[in-house]
C-alpha cells in the first residue's frame, strides 16, 4: 500500500474494486465505514451486491474482466471535464499523452458497452472521484488475478495520478493482501526476480554483497566452493527464478524434480486444480511443511509439521508495509516447530554453514544489515506494541506512512496507456455463464483453519453457487436445491443461491470448500508478467441434479401405480 489502513478514515473518496472487504478484511472496512460517517463518499465497482457497496453512494456492477476498460473510461471523462491535476501531472509525471491517446476512445457509452456499467453511474463515478481532495483506491485480488492482472493494477496507478491523489495523506493506491505476512513474505525475498528488500538479482553488487554476507565470496573478492552434501559453490545466480505457476508446470513437464512447499495448500488454491494435482504428482519428491494435514500434504512424500502463529515468536508485516512483533502465547503442539527452526535443521543436515540463528531476533539483525528499507528495524524498537512502517532505513528513522511524498523512486511517476483485453475466455453458447470466485465471512482461503472451527462450519457448512433468478429461470432450477457447474476443465455439484445479489449472467461460487472446489473449475490462464492465473473469469454451465428425496418419493410413487 502506499498509504496507511489508519488514513483512510480521512479520505473524502474511497473507490474500492475488486475487494468485498466488509468480508474478507473487516478491520480495514471498519476504517472506510468511519469515513462514511464522517461525509466521505464511497464507490464500489463489484459485479456482487456485497455489505459495502450496500453503504456506498455508487455501486456500478461491471462484467468480470472489464477493469481497463471502465478505469480507462473514468480517466476520459476526467480528462473531458477538465478534472485532472495539471500541475501534479507537469512537476511529478511523464507520459500523459500516451495516456491520453490511449483512454480517448473508451468514452461512457463505449465502456457501457464493454462492461454493462451505465454511462450515467461512470460519469458519476469518475466526478466523485476526481473531485475529492484526497481521494483512495483500494482493490484486492478482484483486479490482480487476471490474465491483465497487471495492466489493471497500472490503470489505478495512472487514475491516482491523473487526479494528484498520490504522495499525500489518505490518497494513493492501496491493495489489500489476500494473507497474513504475504506482505512480508515478499519483502523478505519471496519472488522470483529479488533478494530480501526487492534489490534485483541481476544487480551484480547486490548480488556481491549477499555472497559476502552469506559466505559465499571471500574479502578479496573471491568465490568459495561448498562442501559437505552440497554440490560446489560458485556464486548466487543473476538469473530470475521460477513463479509459482511455473513451477507446477515445469513438475508436470519433469523439468522440476522436487518441490518444497510450506504453508501452501495449492491443491486448494491453484487455477484448475485437476491440472495442478496431475503436475505435483509426477514430482520425484515432495515436502510439505503445514499445521495441519492438508490436502496438499496428503500427497507429500514428508511432511514437516509447523507451528502455528501463537506457538512462535516473530513478526508480521501488515498490507501497510507496518512491521509488528509477535510474541509465542503457547508451547509448539507435539512435535511441531517454528518454520524457521525447520529451514536451519535442514540447512545443517545438507551441511551448509550461516545458519546458526537461535532466535528470530538474531534473524532480524541480518535483515536489518542487508535490506536497506528494513535498516532500522530490531525487536528492541518494536517491543511494547510500537510498530514501524517501511521505507525505514536507520535506528534513527520514524518510519514512512505513506510513500511518494516529494518524489517516485524512479522520479517521475510514469504514465501507461492501457488497451483494453477480453479475458482469456468468455461465455459462450456450450458455457453461457460467467464465473467468478472469492471469500466470504465465516470461512478464510482454502478453510485449512476455519473449517475446523466447529461455530465457523455451523455458520457456512458447505458449497454454494449464487445464481440469479433470471439465470435460475434458464437453467430450470425450479426448487432444486443442488447442481452441477462445469467448466472446460471440471465439475462440481454444490448447493444453489438464487438471487439478485449477483449481476445476470455471472455465478459466484466460495473457494473455501475442499468438497466442491472452485478452482477444480477456474482457467490456469495468467498474466505474462506477474504469471498469476485469471482466477477472477471463466465459462461455466450449469445443471440441476437430481435431489435423492424427490427421487425416492417418485419411485415410491410409481411403484404403488
Amino acid at each position: 500500500m502506499t498509504n496507511s489502513i489508519p488514513e483512510f478514515e480521512d479520505a473524502d473518496c474511497v473507490l474500492i474494486t475488486g475487494s468485498n472487504t466488509s468480508e474478507a478484511h473487516p478491520l480495514i472496512s471498519t476504517r472506510i465505514m468511519r469515513a462514511k460517517a464522517k461525509g466521505a463518499k464511497i464507490v464500489v465497482v463489484d459485479p456482487r451486491t456485497t455489505q459495502m457497496s450496500l453503504l456506498a453512494n455508487l455501486h456500478l456492477k461491471q462484467q468480470p474482466g472489464s477493469d481497463v476498460a471502465w478505469i480507462n473510461g473514468m480517466m476520459n471523462v476526467i480528462i473531458n471535464e477538465g478534472l485532472a491535476d495539471d500541475v501534479f501531472i507537469e512537476k511529478r509525471t511523464e507520459g500523459f499523452d500516451e495516456l491520453k491517446a490511449a483512454v480517448a476512445e473508451f468514452t461512457p457509452e463505449y465502456v457501457e458497452e464493454i462492461s454493462g456499467i451505465p454511462a450515467y453511474d461512470l460519469v458519476a463515478a469518475a466526478k466523485m472521484y476526481a473531485e475529492a481532495d484526497a481521494a483512495s483506491i483500494v482493490y484486492s485480488m478482484g483486479i490482480t488475478q487476471h490474465i491483465t492482472g497487471v495492466d489493471n493494477v497500472l490503470s489505478c496507478a495512472n487514475l491516482a495520478m491523473l487526479t494528484g491523489n498520490m504522495g499525500r495523506p489518505s490518497t494513493g493506491v492501496n491493495p489489500l493482501r489476500g494473507q497474513n505476512n504475504v506482505q512480508g513474505a515478499c519483502d523478505m525475498g519471496g519472488l522470483p526476480n529479488v533478494y530480501p528488500g526487492y534489490q534485483k538479482v541481476s544487480d551484480p553488487d547486490i548480488q556481491a554483497k549477499f555472497e559476502k554476507a552469506w559466505g559465499i565470496r571471500t574479502e578479496n573478492g573471491g568465490r568459495k566452493t561448498g562442501s559437505g552434501l552440497l554440490s560446489p559453490v560458485t556464486g548466487l545466480s543473476d538469473k530470475v527464478g521460477l513463479t509459482v505457476t511455473e513451477m507446477v508446470e515445469l513438475a508436470g513437464s519433469g523439468e522440476v524434480k522436487t518441490l518444497y512447499i510450506m504453508g501452501e495448500n495449492p491443491l486448494m488454491a491453484d487455477a484448475d486444480i485437476n491440472h495442478a494435482k496431475k503436475c505435483l504428482k509426477n514430482l520425484d519428491f515432495l515436502v510439505v511443511q503445514d499445521i495441519f494435514l492438508t490436502e496438499t500434504a496428503e500427497i507429500a512424500d514428508v511432511v514437516l509439521p509447523g507451528a502455528s502463529f501463537a506457538e512462535k515468536d516473530g513478526t508480521f508485516t501488515a498490507t501497510d508495509r507496518r512491521v509488528q512483533l509477535v510474541n509465542q502465547a503457547i508451547e509448539p503442539v507435539g512435535e511441531s516447530k517454528a518454520d524457521w527452526e525447520i529451514i536451519n535443521m535442514l540447512a545443517k543436515e545438507m551441511g551448509a554453514s550461516g545458519f546458526d540463528f537461535s532466535s528470530p531476533e538474531e534473524i532480524m539483525a541480518e535483515i536489518a544489515a542487508l535490506t536497506p528499507i528494513y535498516g532500522g528495524y530490531s525487536y528492541e524498537r518494536l517491543k511494547n506494541g510500537n510498530v514501524l512502517q517501511w521505507p525505514c532505513p536507520d535506528a534513527e528513522h520514524p518510519g514512512t506512512p505513506y510513500l511518494h511524498k516529494d518524489k517516485f523512486s524512479r522520479g517521475l511517476g510514469k504514465f501507461h496507456g492501457i488497451e483494453y483485453k477480453a479475458p482469456a475466455e468468455s461465455a459462450d453458447d456450450d458455457y453461457p455463464l460467467t464465473l467468478t470466485t472469492g471469500r466470504i465471512m465465516f470461512h478464510f482461503h482454502t478453510g485449512t483453519m476455519s473449517r475446523r472451527a466447529e461455530k465457523l462450519n455451523k455458520e457456512v457448512p458447505e458449497a454454494y453457487v449464487e445464481i440469479h433468478p433470471e439465470d435460475a429461470i434458464k437453467v430450470g432450477i425450479n426448487g432444486h436445491k443442488r447442481v452441477t457447474v462445469s467448466s472446460r476443465r471440471g465439475e462440481i455439484e454444490l448447493a444453489t443461491r438464487v438471487t439478485d445479489r449477483i449481476k445476470p449472467g455471472v455465478v459466484f461460487i466460495p473457494f473455501h470448500f475442499a468438497e466442491a472446489a472452485a478452482n477444480a473449475l477456474t482457467n490456469s490462464a495468467f498474466d505474462p508478467v506477474a504469471k498469476i492465473p485469471e482466477y477472477k473469469v471463466c465459462a461455466v454451465k450449469i445443471q440441476t441434479t437430481a435431489d435423492p428425496v424427490l427421487e425416492v418419493c417418485n419411485e415410491s410413487y410409481k411403484s404403488k401405480n
